[in-house]
C-alpha cells in the first residue's frame, strides 16, 4: 500500500482516505483512486459514475440516498471546504440513526468512503466549493430518498457559523425525519 492511509470511523463501514501527495516547486501530484490500493484497504466496490457539483458558502445538500438502487460513494473536495456527513440508515445496524461528520477540503485532500445504507449530505464552509464523488450505481431520479438535515432524532451538529444563511433546494427543505422516512432496502 503506502499510497493511501485509511482511517476507520466509529460507525462500521465509513472510512476516511488520505492519499500520499508528492509535491515540489511545480505543485503536487496524487492518485485520487487506484483500485489495487483501495482493494488492499478493503474497498473493492466497482464505481460506475463520477459526479461533480459547485456550490457557494452556506449551501447544504442532503441528506440523500437512493431507495431501491443504493450507492456506495467515494467523495472529495477539489476546491474549498465542506463539512461532510453520513447517517447510518441500515435498519439492522447497531449504529442505526447515528451520524459521522468530517471536514473535506482541497487543502487536506481527504476522501470519505460512504457505503450503501447511509444518507449523505454536506455543508459548504468556504466561499465556494467543488465537490466530486464516485458512485457504484447510476443515478435514478425516481428513486430519490432523503431525511431532513435538522432531524432532532439524529441530532447532527452542523458547524453553522453565526449569521450563516443556509441555501437549500426546495426538495431538501421538505424531507421528513428518520422515523417517518422510507429507507433503502
Amino acid at each position: 500500500m503506502g499510497k493511501i492511509t485509511v482511517e476507520t470511523c466509529e460507525i462500521e463501514g465509513l472510512k476516511i482516505i488520505t492519499p500520499t501527495v508528492f509535491g515540489d516547486s511545480r505543485g503536487y501530484f496524487m492518485e485520487t483512486y487506484n483500485y489495487n490500493d483501495f482493494a488492499e484497504a478493503g474497498i473493492t466496490e466497482k464505481f460506475v459514475q463520477d459526479n461533480q457539483s459547485a456550490s457557494k458558502k452556506g449551501v447544504l445538500r442532503g441528506l440523500h440516498f437512493q431507495i431501491n438502487y443504493p450507492q456506495d460513494k467515494l467523495v472529495r473536495v477539489v476546491n474549498g471546504e465542506v463539512f461532510d456527513v453520513a447517517v447510518d440508515v441500515r435498519k439492522d445496524s447497531d449504529t442505526f440513526g447515528k451520524w459521522f461528520g468530517v471536514v473535506l477540503s482541497a487543502e487536506n485532500k481527504k476522501q470519505f468512503f460512504i457505503p450503501k445504507g447511509f444518507a449523505h449530505g454536506f455543508l459548504v464552509l468556504s466561499d465556494y466549493a467543488e465537490f466530486c464523488y464516485k458512485c457504484t450505481d447510476f443515478y435514478h431520479p425516481n428513486d430519490e430518498g432523503g431525511i431532513y438535515y435538522a432531524d432532532k432524532e439524529i441530532g447532527i451538529d452542523w458547524p453553522i457559523p453565526e449569521g450563516m444563511e443556509l441555501i437549500m433546494s426546495d426538495k431538501d427543505t421538505k424531507w421528513k425525519g428518520l422515523s417517518e422516512t422510507e429507507l433503502p432496502r
